[in-house]
């Protein structure tokens, strides 16, 4: 029973938000405040959390089950009354912002919405990010009794709830309304195209476009993660569903477990950064900098690249140096057969393009419409069990909303952060001391920045780590002279990292069960081929060019000695090129990596011969041996 109210109120709640940001009820007078909305969306995730989703360890039945779900009814009820608080008396609302503090009713409505909303934070996220959050909160209560870069005047009780409940930038800010507005309707249209069966066929159609080459699954696994990870929005999502295709045919192949487990959980975390989603990122940027979504999608579109090449690059040199075989032909799914069978699976994904790019659409609205292109499209197929009938099409849509339910929770969560920090102005000061502790030097605090960005980031998801890390971290780059979009592009590369990177590395927990693999021995070489995540931040924040901005030809020119930098550090972390690399070799070619990505115009092209010194031998003595 459970079963079915937990599908239909999805279902609700999924129509309700495609309507909302279509801006159908307009068409018939009818115009929902933005606030309330927002409010809307969020009640409705905090009742799908704590009405249908209970704790892994507390069985229904028990009487530690019934506890915990008479304890979730009290959240719940918490949680409705202060936000019906705003859906109800948004009048009342609007009178706070002009006093900017909140009355005894705020007050309780406000605490009720924030205790109800910290508990189903650590009920998603663990115990890590709601013990940020009240630190933060904590620091700006109590700023007055604390040391140096901490020190403040310390804020009332009823002026740091207004920030954290209905201030600009509090629980209703810019996060929950990306969440409430876009994030929603591309996890739907995710779910849409996976009921449908796009997911499978991207799987047949990577593996019959590489299937034919050395180490084939591999490359395989990377371009389906790569292509179905940007929509989906969770790299241990994603390594789960294609995962179970791809790691068992990469170890039969000959690839060792570690390593094939290495490459879902790096290639699956990369959908992040891949335009024109990045799992939802893209959209929160273009927010938060107040810059056109489609300068997001150009600006990440290179580093996207390099990182996917390096990782596809590593798996053909170790498949060249293991010398594992291709699969056979009778193995391999015939690519005209595939692409006539899925074809109309592109029409939803060009149609999207097409409203976000050419069109220049709201996100949102371009996202409901490449819905309705998914539902036409289904229909499309010869097999009946992939048409988005009622049935299919209320499972694709609570599967949506429950994958949305936590991105809500958090992004509701990280607002109450984002709005003390704001008040307490923490931020800035932070910002100042990394500067202070580089000592103005903008490499090292691109390191100190990095780092902090990688320990922020294990132990979320990608959506709460991007927030926390846009609030702290970028704001330090941005003052020494980084432009808006490299800085948070850097931060999200080294957050990004802490998916594969030990040891809180979701994906590798996800990669390492399904192959058998240690966990350890697979996060190490998952950092070895996630190298480019560590590295070409670094690139792109010297060299604007990688990012398309700039003059043509420094463009162009970027972009090629790039591809050569990105192949060395190929080589240089697999140890093979056209034959082993000795440790001389190896750091050589390393050297000529960091030369070829620099800036300007000599030192790349000293990279370059740098690294063809050692390579032309290699090719010479490999023909050589060959004939």
């Amino acid at each position: 029973m459970g079963v079915y109210l937990l599908r239909w109120a999805a279902g609700i709640i999924a129509v309700y938000h495609l309507c909302v940001v279509s801006q159908l009820p307009t068409w018939f007078g009818i115009f929902v405040p933005d606030q309330v909305h927002k409010a809307v969306s969020l009640c409705s995730a905090l009742f799908i959390l704590f009405l249908f989703v209970p704790p892994d360890h507390h069985r229904q039945g028990t009487s530690s089950g019934r506890f915990r779900y008479s304890l979730d009814c009290c959240f719940l009820l918490a949680a409705l009354i202060g936000g019906g608080f705003v859906i109800f008396f948004h009048d009342r609302i609007l009178g706070y912002t002009l006093f900017g503090f909140l009355d005894r009713p705020g007050i309780v409505a406000s605490s009720l919405l924030v205790i109800s909303l910290l508990a189903a934070v650590r009920r998603v996220a663990g115990w890590v990010l709601p013990a940020i959050i009240l630190f933060f909160i904590c620091i700006t209560m109590f700023q007055q009794f604390l040391p140096g870069v901490l020190r403040g005047i310390g804020f009332p009780i009823e002026q740091l709830l207004f920030s954290v409940y209905v201030g600009d930038a509090g629980i209703f800010g810019r996060p929950l309304d990306v969440a409430a507005n876009i994030v929603i309707v591309y996890l739907i249209f995710g779910a849409l195209m996976h009921r449908c069966g796009a997911s499978h066929w991207f799987m047949d159609m990577s593996l019959a476009l590489t299937g034919w080459s050395r180490g084939g699954p591999a490359k395989a696994a990377v371009l389906a993660s790569a292509m179905f990870g940007s929509i989906s929005g969770s790299p241990s999502g994603n390594s789960a569903t294609t995962g179970v295709f791809t790691i068992p045919l990469m170890k039969r192949i000959g690839y060792t477990g570690a390593f094939a487990a290495a490459v879902e959980a790096v290639a699956s975390s990369g959908g992040m950064i891949l335009p024109p989603v990045m799992g939802a990122i893209a959209f929160l940027m273009a927010e938060w900098i107040n810059v056109p979504y489609v300068e997001i999608v150009f600006a990440a579109a290179i580093p996207a690249v390099l990182y996917f090449f390096i990782v596809f690059f590593s798996v053909h040199l170790q498949a060249k140096r293991d010398g594992i075989a291709t699969l056979s032909a009778n193995e391999l799914p015939n690519f005209k057969a595939v692409f006539i069978r899925g074809w109309y699976y592109l029409v939803p994904m060009l149609g999207l393009f097409y409203f976000l790019v050419v069109a220049a659409l709201p996100p949102g609205i371009a996202g409901v419409y490449a819905c309705l292109f998914v539902l036409g499209a289904s229909f499309l197929s010869k097999d009946r069990s992939n048409w988005l009938l009622p049935r299919l099409l209320l499972q694709a849509l609570e599967e949506g909303v429950t994958r949305w339910v936590m991105i809500a929770v958090i992004t509701g969560g990280v607002g109450m952060m984002i709005g003390a920090i704001e008040l307490s102005g923490v931020g800035i000061k932070f910002s100042r001391f990394i500067i202070d502790l580089a000592g103005g030097h903008l490499v090292l605090a691109m390191l100190f920045v990095g780092v902090v960005s990688l320990f922020v980031g294990m132990g979320l998801d990608a959506t709460p780590a991007y927030i926390t890390l846009a609030t702290l971290m970028a704001p330090a780059l941005i003052r020494m002279g980084v432009s808006d979009i490299a800085a948070h592009l850097f931060v999200v590369y080294w957050g990004l990292a802490s998916f594969f990177t030990p040891p809180t590395c979701i994906a590798v927990f996800v990669t390492s069960g399904i192959a058998g693999s240690k966990v350890w021995e697979t996060g190490r070489e998952a950092v070895r081929l996630g190298i480019a995540a560590f590295v070409i931040p670094f690139a792109f924040v010297f060299n604007p060019g990688l990012l398309l901005q700039g003059e043509l030809i420094d463009m162009v020119f970027a972009i090629i000695t790039a591809v050569f930098g990105a192949a060395f550090f190929a080589m240089g972390i697999r140890g093979y090129a056209f034959l082993a690399l000795n440790r001389i070799q190896r750091l050589i070619i390393f050297a000529a990596a960091c030369l070829a990505i620099a800036p300007g115009l000599l030192i790349p092209l000293a990279g370059l011969v740098l690294g063809g010194a050692i390579l032309l031998p290699q090719w010479v003595i490999g023909r050589t041996r060959t004939a």
